[in-house]
């Protein structure tokens, strides 16, 4: 192709673009008067070093079921009248009915994801208009924060009524913030000082399209698994402090002192997260979102993108089979976790300590599973291997996890089956979480490459 023509494409491609609905945003648009310094990226970092879902989506969750468990009762004797053991079934009543405290802690995460889902419909497009994303994060990390916080006065089984509230609020606030802060990443990207040179080339014709295309989506990964790599470095540190706090209160010498340090480190996430937050509050540039279409409040928006999706989806088949792939597998991968951290929970015996330190082995492995990802990412770009091909070698790696509990069902040679006194037991329960944090890191690695799919229909060329 000549400079020539790939430079009328772009043209073609302008116009285009402002003949749609949403006033999507063209290629004029990427080049900007903002340009991202080391230090706004920097403090983008950080902020995911307290972002880091241990007071929302580990801790949280372990602390609640811990509650449930010490609140319920043996089945198999009157109500309320023994205790549950390490070798009983364990029930308590919730919506109406008795029902087995596991299967209270997946339903109300169910609950809490469907409640995600409509707030992410609702005002999940507000991070691509106006300048309202900057505020969104700052709002969603306060309440998590203050949840966080609020778990200090959740530490007596009795209260496990007010657990299920903060573990709803707990998960939706975490996962909100970590959405509207993700969101910020391709600006940052595209902002880049060799990026808008690179943009800048193209518009002189003294580049291609696809190679500077090429090259921002790199940088976007190269951002993305830095992020995480950050994050694993910082969220160790945090985990060996709280080794040394879970010491502090001696929380192995009985369940008040264990139940106690649950709480304790819930608010120590918390406090951690608002120290790591402060920098990107201050730091990021609020780089303007697109105008509202003619006729759309920012209520209505997130509905009317939904209805324009869906209409489109016959035009860019592949895009949407990627998206309805990407979200059966990002579901089957949350609710797999949400099981095995549940089934871990019941092993330990809800023990502070053990848990700790089984997060120290799951994300040292995490880091390696970035770091393997990023070799394959960066490796395969000089095969032009399509983004949908990495995608599904993806899913293939995925369901090993998924694979390596359906064995356990039939044999006790894998899984959680065991113990914590059985050494054997330890060995597999260990083995499993590496597993499951090498491929939760590579999934949330995919979950970068999203913009891909969704901003460039030219990753689908044949």
């Amino acid at each position: 192709m000549s400079k020539l023509t790939e430079k009328t494409e772009i043209q073609e491609a302008v116009a285009q673009n402002d003949a749609t609905d949403l006033d999507l945003p063209n290629l004029e648009d990427k080049s900007t008067i903002w340009t991202t310094t080391r230090l706004e990226l920097w403090a983008f970092y950080v902020f995911y070093i307290g972002n880091n879902g241990l007071s929302g989506f580990n801790f949280g969750p372990s602390q609640f079921q811990n509650l449930l468990f010490l609140a319920g009762y043996d089945p198999s004797q009157p109500p309320f009248t023994a205790p549950c053991g390490a070798d009983t079934d364990c029930v308590l009543p919730y919506l109406g009915r008795i029902r087995d405290v596991n299967s209270i802690v997946l339903l109300t995460n169910g609950m809490s994801f469907a409640l995600q889902a409509f707030v992410l419909l609702t005002i999940g497009a507000w991070a691509d208009y106006g300048r309202w994303r900057p505020n969104i994060t700052i709002v969603f990390t306060i309440v998590a924060v203050a949840v966080s916080f609020a778990w200090l006065g959740v530490k007596d089984p009795s209260k496990w009524q007010a657990g299920v509230a903060l573990y709803i609020l707990g998960l939706i606030a975490y996962q909100c913030a970590l959405t509207f802060w993700t969101a910020a990443f391709p600006g940052l990207a595209r902002d880049l000082p060799e990026i808008k040179q690179s943009f800048a080339d193209v518009v002189d014709g003294k580049k291609l399209l696809e190679d500077h295309e090429q090259m921002e989506s790199l940088e976007r990964n190269r951002i993305s698994n830095v992020s995480f790599a950050v994050c694993s470095a910082g969220e160790i540190i945090i985990l060996a402090i709280m080794v040394g706090i879970l010491k502090g209160v001696k929380s192995d010498e009985s369940v008040e002192n264990n139940t106690k340090a649950f709480s304790i480190l819930i608010a120590f996430s918390g406090g951690v997260w608002l120290l790591c937050a402060l920098p990107w509050f201050f730091l990021e540039k609020r780089r303007p979102g697109l105008s509202l279409p003619p006729g759309m409040s920012l209520l209505t928006i997130g509905f009317k993108q939904t209805y324009v999706a869906f209409r489109e989806c016959v035009r860019l088949k592949q895009t949407f089979l990627y998206l309805i792939f990407y979200f059966l597998m990002g579901d089957v991968l949350n609710t797999t976790v949400t099981v095995v951290g549940t089934l871990q929970n019941s092993v330990v015996s809800y023990s502070t300590l053990q848990l700790t330190l089984l997060l120290i082995v799951g994300i040292v492995t995490q880091g390696l599973g970035i770091y393997l990802f990023w070799l394959v990412q960066k490796s395969s770009f000089p095969f032009k291997a399509t983004p949908i091909m990495r995608f599904v070698d993806l899913y293939r790696v995925t369901q090993i996890l998924t694979i390596w509990g359906l064995i356990g069902v039939h044999t006790d040679k894998f899984g959680f089956k065991h113990s914590d006194h059985d050494q054997r037991g330890v060995s597999a329960s260990s083995d499993v979480l590496v597993l499951c944090f090498v491929l939760g890191g590579w999934q949330d690695v995919c979950l970068h490459r999203t913009t891909c799919f969704v901003g460039n229909h030219h990753c689908f060329r044949k």
